[in-house]
């Protein structure tokens, strides 16, 4: 493996964690819709 200098280093340090902020999205995005479909498909039918 070859090594990284110092300026791919401080590139990829200072960057933003893309990945981190697509996967907080899937997973709020997730339980919102989870929590849509109780609240209309289960509680509000049942009065």
């Amino acid at each position: 493996m070859e090594q990284l200098t110092e300026e791919e280093r401080k590139r990829i340090i200072e960057s933003s964690p893309v990945g981190t902020f697509a996967l907080m999205v899937a997973v709020v995005g997730g339980m919102v819709i989870a929590w849509l479909f109780l609240y209309y498909g289960v509680f509000l039918p049942r009065g």
